[in-house]
């Protein structure tokens, strides 16, 4: 069995990413700190034989991502239903989705996280907005729908995912990381 790293990832489109940040410090600014985020964290996270990555990617059709990731589209549906595709579709093994906007993840941590699932059912990045940077499930010896009900976006999105892992399953979770959705994440890194 493999393990598997996905991605989740938009296609680095001016008025397309970021949103939020874009309404802070404007469309341009938005983008190429989308575009240099995405660019690094899939150079730092390639596998090089510890797992196998997967770039699940919208809008479905987009091109232009760097090579050595198995290009898949995410797919209809809400982040829900789009983060359950690979943990119910992919080859066996234990499955760990990330997303682009952790300037801060590193190799370790997948490798934590991985180690973690050698041990418990899931694994979790949380986020200081009560969100999360990483999910991971070993899949084994079923899959649990993690991502129903979930208030996403929302303080609340770490506590409702863990809420449907039930029936006595484990989870471990990583260190609290910060994601860069607002100019005041962008100001305390440090990047005017």
């Amino acid at each position: 069995m493999n393990n598997h790293l996905v991605v989740f990832a938009k296609a680095p489109r001016v008025g397309q990413v970021k949103s939020r940040l874009a309404a802070d410090i404007g469309r341009i600014e938005a983008w190429a700190f989308y575009r240099r985020t995405l660019e690094a964290v899939l150079r730092r996270l390639q596998g090089r034989g510890r797992w196998r990555g997967w770039l699940f990617i919208t809008p479905d059709d987009a091109g232009g991502f760097p090579s050595g990731w198995t290009v898949v589209p995410q797919g209809s549906g809400d982040l829900g239903a789009r983060m359950d595709r690979p943990m119910q579709s992919l080859p066996p093994g234990p499955v760990v989705i990330v997303g682009t906007d952790i300037p801060d993840i590193a190799r370790d941590h997948i490798d934590l996280a991985f180690r973690a699932l050698g041990s418990h059912d899931a694994v979790f990045g949380p986020a200081t907005d009560g969100g999360y940077w990483l999910v991971g499930l070993r899949r084994r010896p079923n899959t649990p729908r993690l991502f129903d009900n979930v208030r996403w976006s929302s303080r609340h999105a770490l506590a409702d995912t863990l809420a449907n892992l039930a029936g006595g399953k484990s989870a471990y979770l990583l260190e609290t990381l910060e994601d860069v959705d607002d100019a005041r994440a962008l100001i305390k890194r440090g990047v005017p």
